[in-house]
């Protein structure tokens, strides 16, 4: 499905569907804060830590299907499917911008 996005969540849903945490990190500002399952990585390494672990223990596909877009707000929700008890899941991806880049980044149901 063709979603028009900001160009910072754009990056990051082309840097999650390629698995490359290093682009995916770039995506953020330095005092960026990632909130996901009950755990939170603040600041470009440590999301980029983030993502590397948990692509190494729970495969996963996320499958972007609807966006909404209120100024700096970005909510994409998102099918997300892999080898987890109860996928595939919809999930949603609640960003805010801060001029090219994430600030905050928060994935809940």
């Amino acid at each position: 499905m063709n979603i028009d996005l900001p160009r910072p969540v754009a990056a990051y849903l082309d840097a999650e569907k390629a698995k490359d945490a290093g682009a995916l990190a770039r995506c953020f500002g330095e005092g960026a804060v990632v909130r996901d399952e009950g755990r939170e990585h603040r600041g470009v390494a440590a999301i980029e830590a983030w993502h590397r672990e948990v692509n190494a223990t729970v495969p996963y596909v996320v499958e972007p299907l609807e966006a909404s877009v209120d100024g700096a707000a970005v909510v994409v929700r998102a099918r997300v499917s892999g080898e987890f008890p109860g996928s595939p899941t919809e999930l949603r991806h609640h960003f805010v911008l801060e001029g090219d880049r994430i600030s905050s980044l928060e994935v809940r149901p």
